[in-house]
């Protein structure tokens, strides 16, 4: 029998090495915007200023606009692109007024991040409903809601877009002290989930990112000096995260090429804390 031919492939020198273009093309978000719901807060600020730095337009929302302002002045330093749209994330009406503005002058949205949230230390049989319905509102409805309006829009016009839900600690594993934060958390965890196995055949991903201990405005208050010892003895790393170590779990979520395959995932940035 002859021998078969062999096709070979003519050998092309290596493309020169292009670290910046190669990460760009990765974590970039050139083009994107991004809407994050919170991010006039301490966590989800640092986010939102990741986002624009990675090149996103990026749209704060929260009530305050004075706390928006010196967010949104750090973004416009370096260059990024941003704007505060005030809202209340628990009113349905509001959120959908938030994606018509965000349609009108953005043209577009594309990744959602709901990061709004409240706690406190109240023991569990004081309680009063007033404070379990301010925390479920806030923590949970505000989320549920969020997904409606926004995937409403991803699902009926086909946009592949990303959603970040901000979970907890304590809605993976019983903390102390935090009860009503800790159910309202659970809740986002589990609506996640269901979410992301509804929409990922519609490329729509949904996540939850889980941060660990990080000082924010709405921990303060339980973080007495007794807790903060039993927390730091939990932690192998011995300390607590900063904001901007939030960025790069987010950036992963959100990018479509480094990202594209993760949705239902509880992505945990805790200094090692669940594994004790």
């Amino acid at each position: 029998r002859p021998a078969t031919a062999r096709h070979t492939v003519p050998s092309r020198p290596p493309s020169p090495m292009n670290p910046e273009a190669y990460l760009n093309n990765l974590f970039g978000l050139t083009g994107r915007v991004a809407v994050v719901i919170g991010g006039t807060g301490e966590l989800c600020g640092a986010i939102a200023e990741g986002y624009a730095m990675a090149g996103a337009e990026v749209v704060l929302v929260g009530r305050d606009a004075a706390k928006a302002e010196k967010r949104l002045e750090n973004i416009h330093a370096a260059g990024g692109k941003a704007y505060f749209v005030p809202a209340d994330a628990g009113r349905k009406a509001d959120l959908q007024i938030l994606l018509d503005q965000v349609l009108e002058r953005s043209g577009g949205c594309q990744i959602l991040v709901n990061g709004a949230g409240v706690n406190s230390p109240t023991p569990f049989l004081d309680i009063p409903e007033e404070e379990y319905d301010r925390i479920m509102n806030i923590n949970t409805k505000a989320v549920f809601l969020a997904c409606q309006v926004f995937g409403k829009h991803f699902v009926e016009n086909k946009v592949p877009a990303s959603i970040i839900n901000l979970g907890s600690m304590s809605g993976l594993i019983p903390l102390s002290r935090v009860f009503t934060y800790s159910m309202s958390k659970g809740a986002v965890h589990n609506l996640s989930k269901n979410l992301a196995r509804e929409w990922a055949p519609l490329g729509i991903r949904v996540n939850t990112l889980v941060p660990g201990f990080f000082p924010a405005e709405q921990n303060k208050k339980v973080l007495t000096p007794d807790r903060v010892s039993k927390i730091m003895g939990h932690t192998p790393m011995k300390r607590f995260g900063e904001a901007r170590e939030l960025i790069g779990a987010t950036l992963l979520l959100a990018s479509d090429a480094a990202g594209s395959f993760i949705t239902g995932e509880e992505l945990v940035v805790d200094g090692g804390y669940h594994a004790m």
